[in-house]
């Protein structure tokens, strides 16, 4: 991907899941449009720990009226509803996405940044990149996989899944240093990393601490942060900052080594920062959600958990790309034991996916969609909270 040169409480929207007695098994069920190329079902699935629900949103992405796009409220340190989020940006359907920072009881003082853990692409834009795999929240990955792992949806109008890895560096007199991290919640150690307007207000404290195998360790006390204002050096600090970061400005933090590092530019320097998310594929993306793959090649993924069952969200593609499956499983108190993650690539499997990807679950797990002649989607499932938990992205289905 190319590179970029850097100069509450929330409404709840509708609950509309069936009452599930008496809910058409998957064989029975039939699908309902939602637009064209977009249609939904829900049915039962039998798991280790009984009966769930499902919830799935069929997408055809040979409809050239039909695309895929990341959900998200503007900044990468912050959230919102599911459909809330779908509502502001005009979807007619989508589910929540990536596992996020929810919680710092163990940095007190630390504000939680509600930031997700994996790579973000919107519109093309590289947004953030992934922390450390040590630093993620969420079940443990499978064998062999990692927090880069990504699903997308490629500039050739095809989904898949990839891996992005972060590109970048900033360079002044004539020194050019890598940067460890873009808009995360958490930097490896001895890096620096990048924040921009895309990050937020939030504080930027929480990606100074933990290490890169503990979440839980204690946060850097050798740290600095240097602000860039078209191009330049205005000011430093010996502690990350918060407040929101203004268009044309790059405050760079650095933990360890790389706070030594920064310590050395001055007031006035010239700074240039560049950076990118390339991807294992070489594809450039329109866009882009982290989480970690469960299917590939019509195989599920050696080592997937098959003991743990709990509700879940998940993407399944199909027909070369062409065909998404959007999946997440019902809260409701009948069906709150969920599937194990080796269930869910099944369950994906069935619908016809080649491909699947977890993504966040329990009570993030969130279906949304448009009824027949509406414009504002209601809640499909029931989420386990009992209302919708904000997150910080999920995948919108839109059309034109």
């Amino acid at each position: 991907m190319r590179k970029k040169s850097l100069t509450a409480l929330i409404a709840l929207g509708t609950v509309a899941g069936a009452a599930f007695a008496g809910a058409a098994s998957a064989d029975a069920a039939t699908w309902t449009t939602v637009a064209a190329g977009v249609s939904y079902r829900q049915y039962d699935l039998k798991g280790a720990a009984g009966t769930t629900h499902a919830h799935v949103l069929n997408v055809d992405l040979t409809n050239t009226h039909v695309r895929l796009g990341l959900l998200y409220p503007g900044a990468v340190a912050s959230r919102a509803a599911v459909s809330s989020l779908a509502n502001s940006q005009k979807a007619v359907a989508g589910i929540n996405g990536d596992f996020f920072n929810i919680s710092e009881t163990q940095h007190p003082g630390v504000a939680a940044t509600g930031a997700s853990v994996g790579p973000a692409i919107a519109n093309g834009r590289a947004l953030k990149g992934a922390v450390p795999d040590g630093q993620r929240f969420g079940p443990a990955l499978p064998p062999g996989t990692n927090t880069k792992a990504v699903v997308g949806v490629g500039t050739d109008g095809r989904a898949r899944l990839d891996s992005l890895s972060l590109n970048g560096t900033f360079a002044t007199v004539g020194r050019r240093l890598p940067l460890g991290g873009v808009n995360q919640y958490a930097l490896a150690e001895n890096s620096v990393g990048a924040f921009t307007s895309d990050w937020g207000g939030v504080s930027r404290k929480r990606a100074t601490c933990g290490t890169d195998t503990e979440r839980a360790a204690a946060c850097g006390t050798s740290t600095y942060e240097v602000t860039l204002r078209k191009g330049k050096v205005v000011s430093t600090s010996a502690t990350p900052g918060s407040g929101v970061i203004a268009a044309g400005t790059t405050v760079l933090v650095g933990r360890e080594a790389g706070a030594q590092r920064l310590k050395k530019l001055v007031k006035g320097q010239p700074v240039v920062v560049r950076y990118g998310l390339t991807s294992a594929s070489k594809s450039a993306y329109g866009f882009a959600v982290g989480g970690y793959p469960l299917l590939t090649g019509g195989k599920s993924l050696s080592g997937l958990n098959d003991s743990v069952s709990a509700v879940r969200t998940a993407v399944g593609i199909g027909n070369g790309g062409k065909r998404v499956f959007l999946f997440a499983l019902d809260g409701a108190a009948a069906y709150r034991k969920g599937l194990t993650v080796a269930e869910v690539a099944t369950a994906l499997k069935s619908l016809g996916a080649t491909e699947g990807f977890s993504l966040d679950g329990g009570g993030s797990s969130t279906l949304v969609a448009r009824p027949s002649g509406a414009t504002r989607v209601t809640v499909r499932n029931h989420p386990s909270d009992g209302y919708e938990r904000p997150v910080p992205n999920g995948i919108g289905v839109f059309t034109k």
